[in-house]
């Protein structure tokens, strides 16, 4: 770097002040790490929220044309939407609103702002009776701790919980706490249809009386002088007692509700959630931190008071750690130290065994240098240590002692041939720095895709830019200002004059080697191109994947049965699963949740919809054999038939953003019934593709339902309108809420209905009494039961029918390949599809695709910041296109480590190969940059060639090997072992390609006499 500033001499000659920056660097990185927030995945947003209306008594079809329809109509034109699928059942309709991957995360909360105020516009448009609609986008929270609470009834347990919720809530760095699992409380009063028919009082009576007794109105204001005074009526109803005592008028009399009915205290019944923990009813504590907070200190801080809290509990009350995201934090934290020292002895053995032991001392510092710059950088962005961030950091372990390694081993070489140390100092600078920086650059650049993409992926995936990028940008600076005052402090070289340190054993035979390729370099760029051509037909062959499966220890079995089914059968089934593992050494405890699914303590765990037709059971094994011990009983356990009356999943949580099922194809139309048909001739063929298992669709079944039709002209005789008998039954079979009684900051429905017997049976339906002015009148007389068949389960995207067919995979397959084999064998299916029917791609296939689509859109801006930067550095158009030219040779070495090593290629795999592209220009840069500078210092073109070759041979073989042997650590990890492996095998090619095909290249590419002028000797300092 020509430049009169040459801040490594000036390191040298104000060496205080260079040993002050250093201690006050280490001091500000250790102040930094011990600061820097704790936590297992990075935040990112998901753009998701879920809007649910009720309309009792509707069926699903008069729920999605009336009710979801028109929320659908009015959202459709909102900004940056994706998806509107909606899923509507008997009295309930959800929409679940998906953001396009692209969408800005500093506007999703505008943008739910401006759902919730589009629907409320339209509220009044919505038929009478619907309750709602009510909006959830809170899904981006995620537990650090979810916390059981058994040993009592559901009511006692809600009330504990409560008051455990406010005392947790005050532990420093806790947001929030969630309480999850609470039972409706309900007073139920059963009265016989037949006893009020007798008696001539009609349920709407009764429903009158409770809501007259239990007011809240103001009793009047008496002023008293100087005094106001409020008169206050008696409080109303405020237990069992006072509802029994509600007088019921009666033929101008009155008689007590408790004369005529039966009044108990309990929970919803039938409910429509319930969690149990170890097969104990229990609720749930759910913790989220606030952002940039340690969860390791956050995790001391909630046991610590957990355990203050065990010993006040009364008696049988038992609290129970169900998730536990700081033991999760420490282990990862732990593996990167680990993985640290591992990588800091390999650079350390390389640096003593080539260099010598005080070279390897003063590289070795650098590490824990660049890394204080780097802890500082990311407390002040507010970047969290997490999988990515520590991951990004263990992988920028084995590309920051590059710049050290090239200047103290320019450095040593100036020593040797007898310069002072301040000049052989200035020399790297001038020799190295720009190249360094300009290849640095360039490397940083390959991140960019990554950084920038505008996907929930690329958001997931983006702190790698960040900090790689601020890893090599800082190791660049310690190399040009703190390493060269090191090697003036530490190396002591006895110079040897005269002596060529180029003329060794190796050196010789390297020189004659680089020789013989620039000799044949036709040769050579055909191997070279066939070489590549190999490459992309070996990464061709690589085993797909979107995200790897996590090393978490859960299990997760979801049971769905028939849409329809009632919550005890859910229950029964659900019971049945729990005794299975109960008493199985592999588990560790169990946690079954009902109606619902799971609070997300975890990033990737998918959200479950609301269903009493739906249980899920969350088991913790002891350990990955365990789990996958475990895994494969429960899978074969369902493959015997243990569970034929539901759907039965076994799967693992999966790192990256949330997909349900890997292998998802989506059959869209008009009509429900062919679709259903459709349906059961793709999961058929779907059954029969390799690595598919256990396909199916979404929804399926009908359910049975009884349609009345009613007398109308004798309905009239006898003083009913159908709205009349509508209530009676509502009440009678349903129950009806008349009343609330207020207990504290709750509130417990008093809900009328007809005695178990009366209710709970078909055959009882006819016989049903109904008061009327004429007296009492059976069912039967007024209406005829008619059995009919309804749709229970309706689902829409973007307001258009659609039916899902779906699938597992087996062990060793990926979802991504499994999708794409299956697609020639689906083609004649395709092809047969009725007019106004069409199939989307779904599941991993279709996120990966989204991600990827979101990482080559930006390859453009990322190819112009290289070109810009190599033009800055070159100023040569050939020997630009000369660097990017070896851009994708490292694509033959990642695909050959990715099949040796069996490791999917993925997103993160993706993310190694671009950055790979980085690395490979940034040798190919300096050595560019070294051919011009012999070239300026007079030397011919082969000889500059040549020379350049052998003077750089040492430091890129250094630096290759160092980060070849610092990602051997990360090809154990889960997440980051597919990248690992191909940047090794990236690598390994990219050091042959650096020292033989680019000098073939450069003398193929720049051999003409009439070039050469462009390079002839200029004046240098």
């Amino acid at each position: 770097m020509h430049t009169r500033i040459n801040p490594s001499e000036w390191a040298i000659r104000n060496g205080a002040l260079t040993l002050f920056a250093m201690i006050l660097v280490l001091a500000m990185g250790f102040m930094a790490w011990n600061r820097l927030g704790r936590a297992e995945d990075p935040g990112f947003t998901i753009k998701v929220m879920v809007i649910q209306a009720q309309w009792p008594g509707a069926s699903a079809a008069e729920v999605q044309d009336q009710v979801l329809d028109r929320i659908e109509g009015r959202l459709q034109d909102l900004a940056f939407i994706d998806t509107l699928q909606s899923f509507s059942r008997p009295g309930v309709g959800t929409i679940t609103l998906t953001l396009r991957d692209d969408t800005p995360a500093r506007l999703v909360a505008d943008l739910w702002y401006q759902v919730r105020k589009k629907v409320g516009d339209m509220r009044a448009q919505l038929p009478s009776g619907v309750i709602g609609p009510f909006f959830n986008d809170e899904y981006s929270d995620v537990y650090s701790a979810v916390i059981a609470l058994t040993g009592a009834d559901n009511a006692e347990l809600a009330r504990q919980g409560e008051r455990l919720r406010i005392r947790l809530r005050r532990i420093p760095g806790v947001e929030k706490v969630v309480l999850d699992g609470e039972q409706p409380q309900r007073v139920h009063v059963e009265v016989s249809h037949a006893r009020l028919a007798t008696l001539g009082i009609a349920p709407d009576v009764i429903i009158t009386a409770l809501q007259r007794h239990n007011p809240v109105t103001p009793g009047g204001t008496v002023e008293t002088g100087s005094t106001r005074i409020n008169l206050r009526l008696p409080d109303g109803l405020d237990g069992i007692e006072s509802v029994g005592a509600t007088p019921i008028p009666l033929d101008g009399r009155t008689i007590r509700l408790a004369d005529i009915a039966t009044i108990t205290r309990g929970v919803a019944d039938p409910p429509s959630t319930a969690i149990r923990f170890r097969r104990d009813g229990a609720v749930l504590l759910s913790v989220v931190k606030e952002r940039g907070v340690d969860v390791l200190r956050l995790g001391a801080a909630l046991e610590a008071e957990l355990d203050r809290i065990r010993r006040e509990l009364p008696a049988g009350l038992a609290l129970s750690l169900v998730s536990d995201q700081p033991h999760i934090v420490r282990e990862s934290v732990n593996e990167f130290l680990v993985k640290l020292g591992a990588a800091l002895g390999v650079v350390l053995v390389i640096s003593f065994l080539s260099l010598g032991f005080r070279p390897g001392i003063i590289v070795a510092l650098s590490v824990p240098l660049t890394l204080s710059l780097v802890f500082a950088f990311m407390l002040w962005r507010g970047t969290e240590l997490e999988r990515i961030s520590l991951g990004a950091l263990i992988l920028a372990l084995g590309l920051l002692v590059d710049d050290a390694i090239i200047a103290i081993e320019a450095m040593l070489v100036k020593l040797e041939q007898g310069w002072d140390k301040v000049r052989a100092a200035g020399f790297a600078w001038t020799s190295t720095a720009g190249p360094m920086l300009t290849g640095t650059l360039m490397t940083v650049a390959g991140f960019i895709p990554v950084g920038f993409a505008n996907s929930t992926s690329g958001e997931y995936a983006g702190g790698i830019f960040w900090v790689v990028g601020a890893a090599l940008i800082a190791s660049w600076v310690v190399a040009v200002v703190f390493t060269p005052w090191l090697g003036a402090a530490m190396l002591r070289v006895a110079p040897h004059i005269g002596h060529d340190p180029y003329q060794g054993r190796f050196s010789r035979v390297l020189r004659a080697a680089v020789s013989a390729c620039v000799r044949f370099r036709w040769l050579v760029m055909a191997l070279t191109v066939a070489l590549l051509v190999v490459g992309f037909v070996g990464m061709g062959m690589t085993r797909k994947q979107f995200f790897p499966v996590s090393q978490r220890l859960e299990i997760l079995v979801d049971v769905d049965l028939r849409q329809g089914a009632s919550f005890g059968a859910t229950d029964d089934v659900i019971r049945r699963l729990e005794a299975a593992v109960a008493d199985d050494p592999d588990v560790r405890h169990y946690t079954a949740y009902l109606g619902a699914g799971a609070p997300r303590f975890f990033l990737a765990l998918n959200p479950d919809l609301p269903n009493e037709a739906f249980g899920k059971l969350i088991i913790e094994t002891r350990d990955l054999a365990a789990r996958e011990r475990l895994r494969s009983r429960l899978i074969q356990m369902v493959q015997d038939g243990a569970f034929t009356e539901a759907r039965v999943r076994v799967s693992r949580l999966d790192f990256g953003p949330p997909v349900s099922y890997p292998v998802q194809f989506r059959l869209m139309g008009p009509d429900a019934n062919v679709l259903r048909r459709l349906g059961d001739e793709w999961v058929h063929a779907l059954n029969t593709v390799p690595g598919a298992r256990a396909a199916q669709t979404d929804w399926n079944e009908r359910a049975p339902a009884v349609r009345l039709e009613l007398d109308l002209p004798r309905l009239a005789q006898l003083g009913l309108s159908p709205q009349a008998v509508a209530n009676s039954l509502g009440a009678l079979i349903s129950g009806v809420t008349a009343t609330q009684i207020r207990e504290g900051n709750r509130q417990v429905d008093v809900v009328l209905r007809a005695p178990p017997e009366e209710r709970m049976s078909l055959s009882q339906l006819p016989d049903l009494t109904l008061a009327t002015p004429a007296g009492p009148v059976p069912l039967s007389q007024v209406a005829r039961l008619v059995p009919a068949m309804e749709e229970p389960i309706l689902w829409r995207r973007n307001r258009e029918p659609f039916i899902t067919i779906r699938s597992d995979i087996l062990p060793g397959y990926q979802a991504p390949d499994v999708t794409n084999a299956a697609l020639p064998l689906l083609a004649p299916l395709v092809a047969a599809l009725p007019p106004g029917y069409r199939m989307e791609v779904g599941g991993a296939l279709e996120q990966s695709a989204k991600a990827n689509a979101s990482l080559f859109v930006l390859f453009p801006v990322m190819l112009a910041v290289m070109a810009a930067l190599l033009m800055l550095q070159l100023r040569h158009f050939g020997r630009a296109a000369l660097v990017f030219a070896t851009a994708p040779l490292g694509i033959p070495g990642a695909a050959a480590a990715l099949l040796l090593f069996d490791a999917p290629f993925g997103f993160v795999a993706l993310l190694g190969v671009i950055a790979l592209a980085g690395m490979i220009m940034r040798n190919t840069l300096i050595l560019v940059d070294q051919v011009q500078q012999d070239l300026e210092a007079g030397h011919d073109l082969r000889e500059a060639i040549v020379e350049s070759a052998v003077r750089r041979a040492r430091p890129v073989v250094l630096t290759a090997l160092a980060a070849i042997l610092a990602f051997i650590p990360l090809t154990q990890s889960a997440f980051w072992g597919p990248m690992a492996a191909a940047m090794i095998g990236g690598l390994t090619v990219a050091t042959v390609v650096t020292l033989f095909v680019v000098p073939a290249l450069y003398g193929l590419a720049l051999r003409q006499p009439a070039r050469e002028p462009e390079a002839l000797p200029t004046p240098a300092e």
